[in-house]
């Protein structure tokens, strides 16, 4: 893999423990995540923060504007572990494909017109395992769980874009 790539899909959640829902495109918004996400930090329509927004496990933690994980760690996890990730229930906002995340922690990069930073790597976490009841997925995301990013651009990210590193 490379650090270029594709977005393969885009997921996004109202509020915390909510399924995901998968969408074809996403307004991304500098400091503040997808629209219509969980992790958004202000309301877009007023660019207000509201008091009491849904957040989620890393409402909190500065640069989870945007979290990616790889098609092919997915397939990976199915291969070597027999746990098959529905699509979305991952968590994360955006996969892609043929595109090595873990090498874009530290940089910046671009998804389309949107300008994103990689902050850090994205563990799995109990909560994951605990949200899935599926015991074994923490262990088969170590090093495979993608990436966490600031997002310093805005912009339209769309299915089929692509990732490339700035």
């Amino acid at each position: 893999m490379t650090t270029t790539g594709r977005i393969h899909g885009i997921y996004v959640a109202p509020e915390q423990g909510a399924p995901t829902r998968s969408i074809e495109t996403a307004r991304a918004l500098a400091g503040r995540g997808l629209e219509g996400d969980r992790y958004c930090l202000a309301d877009a329509e007023t660019g207000t923060q509201p008091d009491d927004r849904a957040g989620g496990t890393f409402a909190d933690r500065d640069g989870s504007d945007l979290t990616l994980i790889e098609t092919e760690a997915l397939e990976a996890v199915e291969r070597d572990y027999d746990i098959a990730l529905e699509p979305g229930v991952h968590r994360r906002n955006l996969t892609t494909e043929g595109v090595a995340l873990n090498h874009l922690d530290g940089e910046r990069f671009s998804i389309g017109d949107v300008v994103c930073e990689g902050v850090e790597l994205c563990e799995p976490c109990s909560y994951l395992e605990r949200h899935l009841a599926e015991e074994g997925v923490r262990e088969a995301l170590i090093h495979r769980g993608g990436l966490r990013a600031r997002i310093l651009e805005d912009g339209i990210l769309t299915v089929g874009d692509r990732v490339e590193r700035r």
